[in-house]
């Protein structure tokens, strides 16, 4: 009994002991770590830790046994180094903040590509890119990109025997990433030639321009361009000794606007524009309404297969993609408004509330406005939340949505960005006055601080935000980019007369051969029709399937 009371006091007094030496630790750590400035000697801390100290501690001289140790030793970076080193870092993260998966973002060069002389391998300086040095890099995106554009592989292989673009000369204005390459170089496999620039500032990947600019296509186009340089790419495109274009493809409008404006002779000439957005087919009906357009048009944003599969399916997933890598906000509780229940604004909502945002939708058409009633969604004025909301998106095709008295009323800290193809929705224009300071805090994400230190995060400038600010799926862009190759292939084909002046609607059944196309990538079979049933219905076997006014 006496053996046991004396190991309980040996125990009790051995334990005093290590909390009075883990207090010395703690003491011992908490003074070197009082200052957040401060430089915590690393070595100090460990023997703290794994050691207690039973004498003043005295600093102790490292001994090298030979003098290479010492060099090597001194290659370690010393304190200010270390807070230089620690400072890079932390800069060099937040410059290759890559709002768009683009290799180039972080690049040094900030020559603009317009001063420089480049050549491809073959020799050619007909192009214009931040650098053809990044040509093997953008070739590995686009193989990347075909092994989920079956479909449009697939027509390459069945036409390309064939060359039913054969003489056409193609220009071509669209976002040009590693899908639309795909889509290009389906375009020169089918016979085409052509000279392509982008219709967005800050959607071009860098390095896929330089890999198309390497196998000949005349690329003007650059992450980041100006407004001049926007207009500047466009029109060299177009103007080349000895070379005149005689087909279109457009999304947005802006080069089909400067060929009629700057180019009328040419414009005259051509046999046929596509065009696949919006405000692109808006500005075609415009002319076609002012008798002014000369050349027949295809609407393909107004396809089924755009409509429902890159409008709906691809803003469904892009929209959250954006904003995450942009803000790193999380959306559980949100308040968000929604401007525009079109395909787009339907495939944002439906993302949105299915991570928990509360989700509102503004509207000026009753049908649409029912629709997004019915699907659960309350239809606003934007002016009754305005000071509640804490995401704004726009999709709309509309300009000034989002007005300047608007923007003033926003809480502080309010998300703004667009995903309409034009920058035209959000005022943006006028924000930039003397009173308001534009902060940039990353790339593509701008704070705008007004004089009372409240502050609204635009992205993009207003712009696209998922082909600006992230990437989109790339077998919906196949589905769109197979229905711009067959439009192409169309009027390029088409018989005088059976195409008029004016804008025309995707054939039905070109619209079904493309979704055709696609249906093996999720091994779908299609029923057939017997020939009694084919019969009851008054339909062909093989299609269309349903008339034109048919809505999905």
């Amino acid at each position: 009994m006496s053996d046991s009371a004396g190991d309980g006091k040996l125990e009790v007094k051995q334990a005093s002991k290590e909390v009075k030496e883990s207090e010395n630790v703690a003491e011992k750590y908490s003074a070197m770590t009082v200052s957040r400035n401060s430089d915590i000697n690393v070595g100090e801390v460990s023997s703290a830790f794994t050691a207690v100290p039973t004498h003043k501690s005295v600093k102790k001289q490292i001994h090298f046994a030979n003098p290479e140790e010492k060099q090597e030793f001194s290659k370690f970076p010393t304190k200010a180094g270390r807070r230089s080193l620690s400072r890079s870092i932390s800069q060099s993260s937040t410059d290759s903040y890559s709002s768009a998966a683009s290799y180039t973002d972080s690049s040094d060069d900030e020559t603009s590509p317009r001063d420089k002389t480049q050549l491809n391998s073959k020799g050619s300086s007909d192009f214009c890119v931040k650098t053809i040095k990044q040509a093997e890099f953008g070739r590995r995106e686009i193989e990347i990109a075909e092994q989920d554009m079956s479909a449009l592989i697939s027509l390459r292989k069945r036409a390309q025997g064939e060359k039913p673009l054969a003489g056409a000369r193609i220009v071509g204005c669209t976002h040009i990433t590693a899908q639309i390459a795909v889509l290009i170089e389906t375009l020169v496999a089918l016979g085409a030639e052509c000279r392509w620039t982008a219709c967005n500032i800050y959607s071009t990947q860098n390095e896929v321009a330089a890999a198309l600019a390497e196998t000949g296509v005349a690329v003007f186009a650059w992450k980041g361009e100006s407004e001049d340089d926007f207009w500047w790419c466009i029109d060299r495109c177009i103007n080349k000794e000895g070379w005149q274009a005689n087909m279109i493809l457009d999304d947005g409008g802006d080069l089909t606007h400067w060929v009629y404006k700057k180019y009328p002779n040419v414009f005259k000439n051509i046999r046929g524009i596509v065009e696949e957005s919006v405000t692109g087919v808006h500005r075609l009906y415009q002319l076609s309404k002012a008798g002014k357009l000369c050349v027949p048009a295809m609407n393909v944003n107004d396809s089924v297969t755009k409509q429902k599969f890159d409008n709906l399916y691809c803003c469904r997933e892009s929209i959250l993609d954006g904003l995450k890598r942009t803000t790193d906000v999380m959306f559980g509780g949100k308040q968000v408004v929604v401007c525009g229940y079109g395909e787009v604004g339907k495939g944002c909502c439906t993302a949105l509330k299915a991570l928990g945002a509360i989700v509102c939708v503004t509207e000026i058409d009753p049908i649409c406005a029912l629709q997004a009633c019915m699907d659960g969604f309350r239809v606003v004025k934007l002016s009754e939340v305005i000071r509640q909301v804490d995401v704004i998106i726009t999709c709309t095709g509309n300009k000034n949505v989002v007005s300047r008295d608007l923007l003033d009323r926003t809480k502080n800290g309010c998300i703004i960005c667009n995903m309409g193809h034009s920058n035209t929705e959000i005022d943006v224009a006028s924000l930039r006055t003397p009173e308001l300071t534009w902060e940039r805090v990353r790339s593509q994400v701008d704070h705008i601080i007004w004089p009372d230190g409240k502050r609204v995060v635009l992205l993009a400038e207003g712009r696209l935000l998922n082909l600006s600010c992230s990437t989109v799926p790339t077998f919906v862009l196949s589905i769109t980019a197979t229905t711009q190759a067959l439009a192409l292939i169309e009027l390029y084909n088409a018989p005088d007369g059976r195409y008029k002046q004016d804008v025309y609607l995707l054939p039905k059944k070109m619209d079904e051969y493309v979704s055709s196309l696609h249906l093996p990538t999720f091994d779908a079979h299609l029923t057939e029709l017997s020939d009694e049933q084919a019969k009851y219905l008054g339909l062909n076997k093989n299609g269309p399937f349903k008339p034109n006014y048919y809505r999905y």
